[in-house]
């Protein structure tokens, strides 16, 4: 992994395909992101650290197994 993607699964060695996971949110679709830390609790819901990072996952074509980064 050296390109910094994997390209063979590392459970039954089938090939990876690059995508991401999909939050639904009021009408609308976002991609998945991480964030640091807690989120802070707020009346009004949580508020998140301003720096997240956008989540890209890789799904195994073969067995389905999934591999998720934070770049």
């Amino acid at each position: 992994m050296a390109t910094g993607r994997p390209n063979r699964c590392p459970r039954c060695d089938g090939s990876m395909t690059e995508g991401v996971i999909i939050d639904n949110s009021y009408g609308e679709k976002k991609v998945s992101a991480w964030a640091e830390g807690r989120p802070e609790k707020r009346w009004y819901g949580l508020k998140f650290p301003k720096k997240v990072r956008e989540i890209t996952s890789f799904r195994c074509n073969r067995c389905g197994y999934l591999e998720s980064y934070a770049r």
